[in-house]
């Protein structure tokens, strides 16, 4: 059985004490079990105090939602995998629609990210998606399966089974436009098909897709209940422990 998984993005909001005390308050909450997960991936700058706060039967798994794939060296102002790992970071956010367009991050340097993670044993969050315009012209499918073939599929099967995919639909986000159930539904099930032609049913079947557009606590229930969508990829509504743990509880 696939896990189900809900995580929270904070991109860049919260200040320091805020960020640790919606953890505290994230933390309390117990969430989570041999089939749930929450993953939570705040501001760089709080990792390392946000890591060393976690009670001590914390179940939340803190990420980071970006690293410079390199190991050590001069690249001011980033971080590398090696430095998140020592402070206790468990997972890592790759491919994100952020990074990908305002930061202009390319399938090619993507790849690079997803093997640092795992060359670490960190749980690489691949993120995939498509546009407006390439939406508008049918063209989804085809787009998504591209980014997957030059990032993710050169994977072995050991490596992908370590993998939690999400797919955000960029062109419902922020845009007034929705995505329907039945069209989310639609392209997480086209990923699990790309992912059985490459590595079989088996390990298709297993892997977790998490919705990653605007899920909020009144249409969760909603998308949850799809058979391929395992969870969500939450930005603004994980910025509150209530709204957040409202959707949790929807898995």
């Amino acid at each position: 059985m696939r896990k189900k998984i809900i995580a929270g993005n904070w991109k860049m909001n919260l200040l320091k004490q805020e960020a640790i005390q919606l953890v505290k308050e994230l933390d309390v909450a117990h969430f989570g079990d041999d089939s749930k997960q929450m993953f939570l991936f705040p501001s760089s700058l709080f990792l390392d105090s946000i890591c060393s706060e976690l009670s001590s039967y914390s179940k939340l798994i803190i990420g980071a939602q970006n690293f410079y794939p390199g190991e050590f060296g001069a690249f001011t102002g980033e971080n590398s995998i090696a430095q998140l790992k020592d402070i206790g970071v468990k997972a890592v956010l790759i491919g994100h629609s952020e990074r990908r367009e305002v930061f202009h991050e390319s399938n090619e340097y993507i790849k690079t990210k997803v093997d640092a993670a795992l060359e670490h044993a960190l749980i690489p969050l691949f993120c995939c998606g498509e546009s407006l315009e390439i939406r508008e012209k049918n063209k989804q499918n085809e787009f998504v399966k591209n980014q997957l073939e030059e990032s993710l599929l050169h994977l072995n099967a050991t490596q992908i089974s370590t993998v939690v995919i999400a797919y955000e639909p960029i062109w419902a986000i922020g845009t007034g436009k929705t995505a329907s159930s039945d069209q989310a539904e639609e392209m997480h099930q086209f990923i699990r098909t790309c992912i059985a032609e490459k590595f079989g049913t088996p390990i298709a079947e297993n892997l977790t897709i998490l919705y990653g557009g605007s899920c909020k606590p009144d249409n969760a229930a909603e998308l949850f209940g799809r058979n391929n969508i395992d969870g969500g990829l939450i930005g603004g509504a994980s910025l509150k422990a209530t709204d957040f743990l409202a959707i949790a509880k929807e898995l």
